[in-house]
């Protein structure tokens, strides 16, 4: 089996100020041997964090880093934790491989399911290195800065009856409950979007209450503040297949992103 590199794993792409942007579920990508396992469902890629690499390319103007996977989250969810431990108990959520969609469908086709030796494999092939190097650019930034920020971008779509009731909020952020942040980073950037955008719904850890990125990394008291942005899709582009950017939407949306960031960005502890 041929091992693939760091390259061909994820992009990184390194700034100058001490904001980080990771997007762990932008991947689209399925692995040829795994092609065969998949099912027809799995095949469509339906729970992809569609165009936020587009929404964000005011990345660079901000002098940000931007980290982000090509596979898709189908084949190792790169925003939980190595041990499938779930972050949401109670609650219905997808794991680390996962087996099932959002609306709770096969992933795989009966039979193919990862099984242990599979999930360890996968394991050391994408989500160790994608942590590896997301360690190594928190490090980077904070050995230039004093501290690093991070940012963790989602989105999802806006009802889904299996993982949360009724309709989600366009804003959704996560601090992991104010433990992975700087007290009242969370807040000031809630009162900003509820300012600069009223017609946008906005909570502050509500259903997402930020992943493993947000929980394990966002150290406040290592000098590392990070945050998740789960978005609602609707606000953007079209929630079905084939999951078109709505470019009228995105306009309205973008500037809004764009100074919630450049707020988060210049926070200094």
């Amino acid at each position: 089996m041929m091992h693939a590199t760091p390259q061909e794993i994820y992009e990184l792409r390194q700034g100058s100020s001490p904001l980080l942007i990771s997007m762990p579920h932008v991947g689209t990508r399925l692995p040829d041997d795994l092609m065969g396992a998949f099912s027809e469902v799995g095949l469509q890629v339906d729970d992809t964090d569609w165009h936020i690499a587009e929404l964000y390319d005011f990345a660079a103007d901000l002098g940000a880093s931007v980290i982000r996977p090509f596979h898709s989250r189908y084949v190792i969810d790169l925003n939980r934790p190595a041990d499938g431990k779930s972050l949401y108990p109670g609650q219905n959520t997808t794991g680390l491989c996962p087996l099932t969609t959002f609306d709770n469908l096969p992933l795989y086709r009966s039979g193919s399911e990862p099984d242990a030796e599979e999930i360890a494999r996968r394991l050391q092939v994408y989500w160790h290195p994608y942590h590896a190097a997301l360690q190594a650019e928190l490090a980077r930034l904070k050995a230039l800065h004093g501290f690093a920020l991070l940012w963790d971008a989602h989105s999802i779509r806006s009802v889904i009856p299996h993982l949360f009731e009724g309709e989600l909020p366009v804003f959704n952020f996560g601090t992991a409950d104010g433990a992975a942040c700087a007290p009242g980073l969370g807040e000031d950037l809630l009162a900003l979007a509820r300012h600069l955008a009223p017609h946008y719904p906005a909570v502050l850890n509500g259903r997402f209450k930020g992943g493993y990125i947000t929980r394990h990394y966002g150290q406040p008291g290592q000098q590392v503040h990070a945050i998740q942005l789960e978005l609602a899709q609707r606000s953007y582009m079209q929630e079905q297949a084939p999951y078109a950017l709505q470019a009228s939407l995105a306009q309205q949306l973008k500037p809004v992103l764009a100074q919630l960031v450049a707020r988060f960005s210049a926070f200094r502890p």
